[in-house]
């Protein structure tokens, strides 16, 4: 039997391009999803790569436009993985188009953009989800689990850190296609919109909403040569942030991000410490939590690793057999799958922007400490 078809259109065909299109294409082989995602039309602008990628993920056409494949009747579906700078004019012009709209994160390069982002999709009342993909991991979930279950008992500490070390080299440009991300006015900020952010998603996921924070944030190397204009300018972004938080529920957090951490490509970890049990995962070793439980009899009382292989663990029944692990593309295609199953049951799982723009009212009120060295509350959405 046919399923109906959702037509996808995507705006970028970057590293994050290659992860969703491989997500759509995958979706539907593992999971009894609703609709089958239709890779539509793809958006760049340089005519010659965007349609190179699209022959090599299978899409029906290519555009150099954003704006004519919003505007085009036959996509269902607008997904915004292009540079910061254009996620709020695209996802608002979808919205208002009538199309879903799934992004990138962070949704906005700051919160007011953000929310005038959530403003458009709520006002159009279409469906919307951000790509903070790492809530999919089924160790991640599984911890979810365990937290709702109230097996940590009160929650006292969340610490994450996100570890890179790409950005060292003073003679690393700033801007342009490859580097944008090092460009405040495309970015809006560094490892606080770019790896903070999705420490505090997962925090938001687990444990709740942030109360306040103070942060400590610096800039190491002040001027960069522009990529494309060979005109050196001032570094705007942070390139290492840390800040302490308090949390509604009353617990502490301790976050830190940095691309200047020699030796760690994408180190990103969390534990969790309540008052019967604790967690910790690590994206190195994503497939395993570890876990505590102080509740267990006391000569056999040890941290134990979960191997998160088996068919009653999140995701993995639609997998391979128990043992066998999977990795990081598979978030993305468990989201698209969550994706798909929400839009027919009429309620899209988070997050949506709304739960982006939360999460980039942290980010601000990092970056407003950093610069101001006092407390600052975390508005909410």
């Amino acid at each position: 039997m046919s399923k109906a078809r959702l037509n996808i259109g995507l705006v970028g065909h970057g590293f994050m391009g290659r992860a969703h299109s491989n997500a759509y294409r995958k979706a539907a082989n593992f999971f009894d999803v609703p609709y089958e995602p239709v890779l539509k039309a793809v958006c760049g602008r340089n005519r010659r790569r965007v349609e190179a990628f699209q022959q090599t993920w299978g899409y029906e056409s290519a555009e150099t436009d954003w704006r004519k494949l919003v505007e085009r009747r036959d996509i269902n579906v607008v997904d915004v993985a292009s540079p910061n700078d254009t996620h709020a004019e695209i996802a608002i012009a979808a919205a208002q188009s009538g199309k879903a709209v799934l992004c990138e994160k962070p949704l906005g390069r700051n919160a007011a953009e953000s929310k005038a982002i959530v403003e458009a999709v709520e006002k159009a009342g279409v469906p919307n989800m951000v790509w903070y993909n790492y809530r999919r991991v089924p160790a991640v979930a599984l911890a979810k689990e365990l937290i709702s279950e109230g097996r940590l008992g009160r929650i006292f500490h969340y610490r994450a850190k996100f570890l890179q070390d790409w950005t060292i080299s003073k003679d690393l440009p700033q801007g342009g296609e490859a580097l944008w991300r090092l460009e405040v006015q495309v970015a809006g900020n560094g490892v606080a919109g770019d790896l903070l952010a999705h420490c505090v998603d997962t925090a938001l996921w687990l444990n709740g909403s942030f109360d306040s924070v103070i942060a400590v944030s610096d800039t190491f190397i002040k001027e960069r040569r522009h990529s494309l204009t060979g005109e050196v300018r001032k570094v705007g972004i942070d390139d290492a942030t840390a800040f302490l938080a308090r949390f509604v529920n009353g617990s502490l957090g301790n976050f830190e991000a940095t691309r200047y951490a020699r030796g760690h490509k994408a180190l990103y970890t969390f534990e969790i410490n309540g008052e019967e049990a604790s967690i910790i995962w690590d994206l190195h070793d994503l497939h395993r939590l570890q876990y505590f439980d102080h509740r267990d009899e006391s000569k056999l009382r040890g941290w134990r690793s979960i191997h998160v292989t088996d068919s009653d663990h999140p995701y993995m029944k639609h997998w391979w057999v128990p043992g066998l692990q999977i990795g990081y593309e598979h978030t993305f295609v468990h989201q698209v799958a969550d994706f798909l199953c929400g839009l027919a049951e009429g309620s899209i799982p988070g997050p949506s922007f709304r739960d982006g723009l939360a999460t980039d009212y942290v980010t601000d009120a990092v970056l407003d400490s950093a610069r101001s060295g006092i407390w600052q509350k975390v508005p909410t959405p």
